[in-house]
């Protein structure tokens, strides 16, 4: 099984998930680009799994649905075009391969996440939940489902390896510099995200660098204090202050 980023807009990934001659493709938010890779590369597309109702991560269903009419499109009751509604607890297969879906709201109110059970661990298509080194803004959810997904996540191996809709680790690791000054390992990764796509990103790597998934320690919390102005130990209302610092960094 090969997993392929194909670069849409300015920062999106749409992702593909390639078996003997077959591929799922993961919120295309434009059709052009990935149907020009699968008449390349000599594959039929299958399925399309929808994480959320953005157009960014919709865009493409329709033209991708004409070129491939056998195709069969997942997302939640909010999407539309998609021939199954899927929500928590569903389970899909490619490949062999279980696929759970898993509710993770937050940056939407429907927001999914699809987690691909194959032999070398768990590979996590979260679309706009997590980032690396950050994780998406709160439109139509609420800051403490997003912590709360983001904790679900955390609770995997840390061999897991997640796939963002977006190249943004850059900027989120200028922010996570920002909270963390002294962390050697944000520092390395800075560095490091010259190089792009920097996907897929394991589990252990965001323990160490995402501060969104480091706020139960005791020095990003006085950070967050410090630099948001609450008087708060809670550490729902610490992750939402410093997801509105992010906002505005």
């Amino acid at each position: 099984m090969n997993i392929h980023p194909i670069p849409a807009f300015s920062d999106n990934y749409i992702w593909l998930i390639e078996h003997q001659g077959e591929a799922v493709c993961v919120d295309p938010g434009e059709a052009d680009a990935v149907i020009a890779y699968l008449k390349q590369h000599r594959l039929s597309l299958s399925q399309i799994w929808i994480t959320h109702h953005h157009n960014d991560h919709t865009g493409g269903i329709a033209a991708l649905k004409q070129a491939f009419p056998e195709c069969t499109v997942y997302g939640n009751l909010d999407i539309p075009t998609a021939d199954i509604n899927v929500d928590e607890g569903a389970k899909l297969s490619f490949g062999g391969n279980t696929v759970e879906v898993w509710a993770t709201p937050g940056h939407t109110g429907t927001h999914l996440g699809y987690v691909l059970h194959f032999s070398d661990g768990l590979h996590v298509f979260c679309g706009d939940t997590l980032f690396s080194a950050g994780c998406g803004r709160v439109f139509t959810g609420t800051a403490a489902q997003l912590f709360a997904s983001l904790q679900r996540y955390k609770s995997l191996p840390d061999e897991t390896l997640f796939y963002p809709a977006h190249e943004y680790t850059a900027a989120n690791l200028r922010f996570a510099a920002h909270i963390e000054p002294d962390n050697a390992h944000i520092q390395t990764a800075l560095e490091e995200a010259r190089n792009i796509p920097t996907l897929p990103v394991s589990l252990a790597r965001e323990r160490n660098i995402n501060p969104f998934l480091r706020t139960d320690l005791c020095e990003i919390a006085a950070r967050v204090r410090t630099l948001s102005g609450i008087n708060s130990e809670d550490e729902v209302e610490i992750f939402a202050a410093m997801r509105e610092l992010k906002n505005h960094f």
